[in-house]
C-alpha cells in the first residue's frame, strides 16, 4: 500500500514536471513567434507609399517613434532592439518613401542608404482619367480624393490657370456637357515635390504646366492641322484609350479622322465606358444605348472633351495620322489590331477573330 502511494506520488510529480515543461515550451514558442511577427511587414503585400521626414540628429528611439506613428513598423521597442542586434548605424536625416510592405531589414537599409531630395512624388500614368489621378494624389498627400476632384472642377481655380496658361487652358474647357474641365490636361509624368506641405493648387498647376510646355512645342503643328489644344487633347485621349501595346496609333488616328470626314460616328468603346463612369472588360450592346454626349455610338463628331490624358505617342498620332482608307479596326485577343476599309471586311474580321473565339 505504501509502495503504491510512493509510485503514485512519483508519477504525479513527473506529470507536473512534464506539464510545466510543455507550458514553458509553449510560452517560449509563442514569445518567439510574437517576436518574429514584430520584425515582419505591417501589411505584407502593401505597395502604398508612406512619406516620412527624419529630422537631423534623430536618435534611434525618435526614428522608431516616427516610423510607428506612420504605421510603417509594428512596435517601437522591437525596432530599437533589432537595430542594436544588427549593429546598424549611420541613419541619415531627410525624406524617405517607405511602404507598409517592407520588413525591418528593408527599412533599416533604406534609412542608412540616404534620403531623397524630394518630400513626395506623384506618378501620373498615360491613359489615366481625372478620378484616377485624384486617387494618385490622395495616396501621396494629406488631401482626400473628394477634395482633389472638387479643386479640379473649381471654376475660380480653373480661371486662374487660364490666366497663367492662356494658350493651353482656354474657354473650351467649359464647353457644354464637359464632365470635368481639366480632364486630359494633367500630363502623364512623375512629379517630385520638395515641400511636404505643397498646396493642392501647386500640385495640379505643375501637371498643367507640363502639358503647357508640350503645347508650346507643338503649337505650329496644331495651327497647320487646324487643331485647337482642346481638340488635340480630345483626339489624343481617344487614341490613347483605344491603343494596345501592339497597336499602330497613327493608323488608329487615320480611322478616326476618316470617319469624321465621312460624318460617321466614331463608335469607340472607351467613350461608352467614360459615359457610364465605370470600367468593364467588355462593352455590351445595352451599354451602347447610354444617353450621353460622350457616347460616340449615338453621337457624331468628337466627344465634348478628353476622356483621359494621353502620352506623347498619342499626341504625335493625333497630329500626324497615317494616310489610309481604313474606316474600321478591331483588336485581336493577342493585342494585335486589324484594320479594314468596309463594313463587310470588318464583320468578316470580327467573325474570325472575336465571335468564333467567344463561341469556343
Amino acid at each position: 500500500m505504501y509502495i503504491n502511494q510512493q509510485k503514485k506520488s512519483f508519477f504525479n510529480k513527473k506529470r507536473i514536471i512534464l506539464s510545466s515543461i510543455i507550458v514553458l515550451l509553449l510560452i517560449i514558442g509563442g514569445a518567439f513567434l510574437y517576436g518574429k511577427s514584430l520584425l515582419e511587414p505591417v501589411e505584407k503585400d502593401s505597395k502604398t507609399t508612406v512619406n516620412i521626414n527624419i529630422p537631423s540628429g534623430s536618435s534611434v528611439s525618435a526614428i522608431a517613434s516616427i516610423l510607428k506613428k506612420n504605421d510603417v513598423i509594428k512596435n517601437e521597442k522591437a525596432f530599437q532592439y533589432y537595430v542594436k542586434y544588427k549593429g546598424a548605424s549611420g541613419f541619415q536625416a531627410g525624406f524617405y518613401h517607405l511602404n507598409k510592405g517592407m520588413d525591418l531589414d528593408a527599412i533599416i537599409h533604406k534609412l542608412t542608404s540616404g534620403a531623397t531630395s524630394y518630400a513626395f512624388q506623384i506618378t501620373v500614368t498615360e491613359g489615366a482619367q481625372l478620378t484616377q489621378i485624384a486617387a494618385a494624389i490622395a495616396d501621396e498627400t494629406k488631401y482626400s480624393k473628394k477634395q482633389i476632384i472638387a479643386k479640379l472642377d473649381d471654376e475660380t481655380f480653373i480661371n486662374q490657370l487660364k490666366k497663367e496658361f492662356p494658350d493651353t487652358v482656354t474657354n473650351e474647357v467649359f464647353n457644354k456637357n464637359i464632365q470635368h474641365p481639366l480632364e486630359g490636361y494633367l500630363f502623364p509624368a512623375t512629379y517630385p515635390f520638395h515641400d511636404p506641405d505643397t498646396s493642392l493648387e501647386d500640385i495640379i498647376r505643375a501637371m498643367v504646366k507640363q502639358t503647357n510646355s508640350y503645347v508650346e512645342t507643338y503649337k505650329s503643328e496644331m495651327k497647320k492641322n487646324k487643331l485647337s489644344v482642346h481638340k488635340l487633347l480630345t483626339m489624343a485621349s481617344l487614341i490613347e484609350e483605344e491603343a494596345t501595346e501592339k497597336a499602330d496609333r497613327h493608323k488608329i488616328a487615320s480611322v478616326f479622322y476618316n470617319r469624321l470626314k465621312e460624318k460617321m460616328p466614331l463608335q469607340t468603346d472607351p467613350t461608352v465606358l467614360y459615359a457610364a463612369g465605370k470600367h468593364k472588360d467588355r462593352v455590351l450592346y445595352k451599354d451602347l444605348e447610354i444617353d450621353s454626349p460622350y457616347n460616340t455610338y449615338k453621337n457624331t463628331g468628337l466627344t465634348p472633351g478628353p476622356i483621359a490624358n494621353a502620352g506623347m505617342s498619342s499626341w504625335e498620332a493625333a497630329l500626324h495620322p497615317d494616310q489610309t482608307d481604313y474606316l474600321y479596326f478591331l483588336a485581336k485577343s493577342n493585342g494585335e489590331v486589324v484594320f479594314t476599309k468596309t463594313l463587310k471586311e470588318h464583320n468578316k474580321a470580327k467573325e474570325k477573330y472575336i465571335t468564333s473565339k467567344n463561341e469556343k
